[in-house]
């Protein structure tokens, strides 16, 4: 590749959350434009290489989380931030729904200081709208180490779109982003 193709790649970021099941997360990330990967993983835990039964558990101190790369020319990480406080309920401490534990907390791990700033003056916005009635519990923390799950974990829903849990979870919360974010779908999603 000579220096003027590189210069006409876009410079990816990554935005790597946590808010639930990483199966609802990651069908929503997928259908975004702008979007070129989201991983199903673990973050935030002590334990090195966690496995899903492992932090299941509680006890690694990992979260589930979704790492998606994207091209901020075409979505910026305030707009996934926006749809990260829309897909998942922010208020809960350690739970979303059915799913209860350390593990399915509400956390964004940046990956720089603008993120950092961005997601601070994204969670002071939600509290000065008082569109929650409870505080917002989302903790911000600086990306560690992020552990890719099981290969049986990535592209769940669209696996497994069937599945009792995606039927009764992951596709309400996917149509509640689809209603609300149509210009944000990717075009082969629309």
């Amino acid at each position: 590749m000579n220096e003027s193709d590189d210069k006409n790649q876009p410079q990816l970021e990554r935005a790597t959350l946590g808010g639930g099941c990483f199966w609802c997360l990651e069908a929503v990330y997928q259908q975004i434009s702008g979007v070129k990967s989201v991983v199903s993983g673990y973050a935030g835990g002590a334990q090195p290489k966690p496995s899903y039964e492992a932090v299941c558990t509680g006890a690694t101190g990992h979260a589930e989380i979704v790492d998606v790369l994207f091209d901020p020319q075409i979505v910026s990480f305030r707009d996934l931030l926006e749809i990260f406080f829309v897909i998942h309920d922010p208020t809960t401490l350690n739970y979303q729904g059915n799913d209860h534990g350390t593990q399915y907390r509400s956390v964004i791990f940046t990956h720089s200081e603008e993120q950092a700033n961005i997601a601070h003056e994204v969670v002071a916005e939600l509290e000065q709208s008082q569109i929650y009635s409870s505080p917002v519990v989302t903790q911000i923390v600086t990306a560690p180490t992020i552990f890719p799950a099981e290969d049986y974990h990535q592209n769940y829903f669209q696996q497994h779109p069937n599945q009792g849990y995606c039927m009764a979870v992951v596709a309400p919360k996917l149509a509640k982003f689809r209603a609300k974010f149509k210009a944000l779908i990717a075009p082969q999603y629309s």
